[in-house]
């Protein structure tokens, strides 16, 4: 059998292994003090003011979503091509959801129909309370365009940037709020650094921090400035919303923190090996990955897309035999519209062209901080075999 190579993996040394054995050898392995060590090394790293470590992104999601208080009546707009979560989380707030076809160059939300649909909507009088661009592969949306449009229309913005910690925007880190209220990261093992499960919140803005850690830990508080009446003693908290059990553990933030001492490291080797696919595919019949000049993608995903008509096999035939292969591919993302769920929402087949075009074409090839030069020209020679 051929040697597996996955599209992506986390990357474990020594140093990792050695900073989660000290946390369980210590007095704290949940709600101690890795976890604010974490969330101040990343706060510090985008050049933010506030980090909320939670359980995974989607639960990073839905609480940014009830911080800014999205609810019933309300809509949260995003695009389809992303994982399921970045629709969800307004779903368990009860508001509607809706998608905003992409870029056919980037495959990030598009700008210019985000436009046109917010001036169709506020005609109708239908405008959304909160837009979630999602900065697909590692690479930013064009975030400046979105906070004028958001300045415009009212809207309040959560960059979904699950894949595009180590990433920058015009020369600013991914993460730093200067165009949104807040960003999210995941720290999944495919992801750029990992906690196993994890994910985070970012924001400038004290009163949308204070919310989410409330909201982090079932609504409590034990700050007696926000309860209601005098503290009864040391012990005494009080639940002042309906909250979660979204929060992390020590052993988590203890790896995340270690994994950010390489974050550079992980995204410089990303990039170099998206450099060099760059150089090896660009004679084979595929769409090699657009990069906008304003961003400087951490590369968590490279996706090529077929040139279906100078190709004698299907997407789903050259899919298959690169798997055949060893050639661990994936395909991100199935756009979230025509998900079962969502077609009971009454969406169609036909609603966002692009991104149902962009699906019929795409493959995500191995690409992670621990791919070797052999394993690539292994993937490159594997390519070149089924589609040539």
């Amino acid at each position: 059998m051929n040697q597996w190579i996955p599209y992506g993996r986390q990357d474990i040394n020594q140093s990792d292994i050695d900073a989660v054995v000290a946390v369980l050898k210590s007095d704290w392995i949940t709600q101690g003090p890795a976890i604010e060590r974490f969330e101040q090394a990343v706060a510090n790293y985008c050049g933010v003011k506030y980090a909320v470590a939670v359980s995974s992104a989607t639960a990073a999601l839905h609480i940014a979503c009830l911080a800014v208080g999205l609810g019933k009546g309300d809509s949260l707009w995003t695009s389809p091509n992303t994982f399921v979560a970045s629709a969800n989380c307004g779903l368990y707030c009860g508001a509607d959801v809706d998608f905003v076809d992409i870029d056919p160059r980037t495959y990030n939300l598009s700008v210019d129909e985000l436009e046109g649909k917010l001036a169709w909507t506020d005609q109708q009088g239908r405008l959304p309370k909160v837009v979630v661009p999602v900065h697909f592969a590692g690479q930013s949306c064009e975030m400046e365009r979105i906070a004028v449009l958001s300045q415009r229309y009212r809207f309040k913005i959560i960059e979904d940037a699950s894949h595009a910690i180590g990433g920058r925007y015009l020369q600013q880190p991914i993460g730093s709020c200067s165009f949104s209220d807040m960003a999210v990261f995941s720290f999944h093992p495919v992801k750029i650094i990992t906690t196993g499960e994890g994910g985070m919140v970012l924001t400038n803005q004290r009163d949308l921090y204070e919310k989410l850690i409330r909201l982090r830990t079932h609504g409590i508080t034990r700050n007696p400035d926000l309860m209601q009446g005098e503290s009864h003693g040391s012990w005494y908290y009080q639940q002042l919303e309906l909250g979660f059990n979204y929060r992390m553990t020590d052993i988590q933030a203890a790896l995340g923190v270690s994994q950010l001492h390489r974050l550079d490291e992980f995204v410089e080797r990303r990039r170099f090996l998206a450099n060099r696919y760059n150089q090896l595919l660009q004679d084979l019949p595929i769409v090699l990955p657009w990069q906008h000049p304003d961003t400087n993608s951490s590369w968590h995903l490279y996706v090529i897309r077929l040139k279906l008509d100078k190709i004698s096999k299907t997407h789903r035939q050259v899919f298959e035999e690169l798997r055949l292969a060893g050639i661990g591919v994936n395909l991100h993302y199935i756009p979230v519209h025509t998900q079962p769920y969502y077609q009971k929402l009454c969406f169609r087949v036909g609603d966002f062209p692009k991104a149902e075009q962009y699906y019929q074409e795409a493959i995500s090839i191995p690409l992670y901080a621990g791919l070797t030069k052999e394993n690539q020209d292994t993937v490159v020679a594997s390519l070149r075999n089924v589609l040539v």
